[in-house]
């Protein structure tokens, strides 16, 4: 108990101007919303769709941000945080009746080429995210088990943004966490079924033979030894289901 009655208000005044300046940080807010509505990498966008004014606050302030000053993990972490965040926002534009992100398009446009996103004074679109500054001026494949797409088969989106400082260990663990999951690879009668994603993307990972270096790298023990035992190389695509990533 404060006994002393000077300490005890000095402690309350503490306390609020700790509260109001996490309060009135936006990536706060974000990192906030995230614990709230992600468990497991699935989204409740009820929840979300409650707190879209937190949502809102940090895509504002990412369009304020510039992220040319920040060293290059930094940026990568921004775009990341940037993409996750405007995704959930795509969805809720079209909440409670989404079914797939798919559903966020129109007849001419995917969703992921409509620009609704501010950015440094421009307008851009998620495509521009990913395909025009993350994968060119990054060249880190592991970006695509960072980035989320609102799908079930997309890996997980992470209950905690990413950050500059804590970004390669991150990246590795969400790469680590995907691929060494069942449902995204396994072996069947001597070929290793991956996800999609190696597919689409494979020239990020230096080809075929480079898409197995990576998945071996990042395998735990016992799907390693599986892929050292293998007879060929062999890899096979597994479908990609866009359903929404509901919890």
């Amino acid at each position: 108990m404060v006994r002393n009655p000077v300490f005890g208000l000095a402690l309350c005044l503490v306390l609020l101007t700790a509260a109001s300046g996490r309060a009135g940080d936006p990536a706060a807010l974000y990192a906030d919303l995230l614990r709230a509505a992600v468990t497991d990498g699935r989204v409740d966008y009820k929840a979300l769709k409650a707190r879209e004014g937190q949502l809102d606050a940090f895509l504002a302030a990412q369009a304020a941000a510039d992220p040319s000053v920040l060293d290059r993990n930094g940026q990568i972490a921004f775009y990341i945080n940037l993409y996750n965040a405007a995704t959930l926002k795509l969805v809720l534009t079209r909440y409670p009746g989404i079914r797939s992100i798919k559903d966020a398009g129109s007849l001419f446009t995917s969703p992921w080429k409509q620009p609704f996103i501010r950015l440094a004074g421009r307008v851009v679109s998620l495509d521009d995210i990913e395909h025009g500054i993350l994968r060119p001026r990054f060249h880190d494949p592991r970006v695509h088990f960072a980035v989320n797409c609102a799908s079930k088969s997309c890996p997980p989106l992470a209950a905690v943004p990413y950050a500059g400082p804590t970004l390669d260990a991150a990246l590795d663990a969400a790469a680590r966490n995907f691929i060494n999951d069942p449902r995204n690879t396994s072996f069947s009668d001597g070929t290793l079924r991956v996800s999609r994603i190696f597919d689409w993307y494979a020239a990020d990972f230096g080809g075929e033979a480079g898409v197995w270096d990576f998945l071996r790298r990042h395998a735990d023990p016992d799907l390693a030894r599986r892929m050292d035992a293998a007879t060929s190389r062999r890899l096979a695509y597994a479908a990609y289901d866009w359903s929404l990533n509901g919890q």
